[in-house]
């Protein structure tokens, strides 16, 4: 993702949520405090995972577990979204990728995904204003992540474009070189969700839009 083209689009998430980017910044610092050598998974592996494959990028929309069951899982890379990863691990699918910010979950799924991690899944954590304290808690468990923000990059903190874990999985899906992506489990126009989640998938479904999904 090259930030030049991704910070305008930044810029009017922020302002539409009234967010402080000092909080992303702080955030990012804070996570890459947590990088260690042993801890950080690689880009290059990353990308042998994804590049010229079909992916199947997973969202955690109520509906996902029975769109899941019509679907040949074992026919593409997974890349899921946050809890979405443990909807697959309860249905015996280790996912390839997480895009997690480890916010909005349950602890019980964040568990899943530590376990997940440790079967093989390549995490992104993602760094932001509101998640420190979860990424003081729960970062030291992982076996190995790569760190993301959605602010500037820096050192081995990444941004591959996306604001929520959802549409950060397209994102990554893309610029990796994957063959094709699929969907499963987004619901941009659910009308159960409160106004702050309304408006993230309001900007989800544009931003995927964008790459043309």
């Amino acid at each position: 993702m090259d930030f030049a083209a991704w910070e305008p689009i930044y810029e009017r998430i922020l302002e539409d949520f009234g967010f402080d980017r000092s909080g992303d910044e702080e955030a990012a610092r804070f996570l890459s405090f947590l990088l260690t050598r042993e801890n950080t998974a690689s880009l290059s592996e990353l990308k042998d995972t994804i590049s010229g494959k079909p992916v199947l990028a997973c969202g955690n929309a109520p509906g996902l577990r029975n769109e899941l069951s019509k679907i040949n899982l074992s026919a593409f890379v997974i890349i899921a979204a946050d809890g979405a990863a443990a909807v697959l691990m309860d249905m015996g699918r280790v996912p390839e990728v997480i895009c997690t910010d480890l916010d909005g979950n349950s602890e019980a799924d964040i568990e899943k995904e530590i376990l997940a991690c440790a079967r093989g899944s390549i995490v992104l954590i993602h760094a932001h204003g509101d998640n420190m304290d979860k990424l003081e808690r729960y970062v030291p468990r992982f076996r190995r992540f790569i760190a993301t923000t959605q602010a500037r990059p820096f050192d081995k903190v990444y941004n591959f474009g996306g604001f929520s874990d959802g549409d950060r999985c397209v994102f990554v899906a893309r610029d990796f070189g994957a063959k094709s992506v699929m969907l499963a489990g987004f619901d941009f126009e659910d009308p159960d969700v409160n106004p702050i989640k309304k408006k993230k998938l309001k900007w989800a479904k544009e931003l995927i839009a964008r790459l043309n999904v």
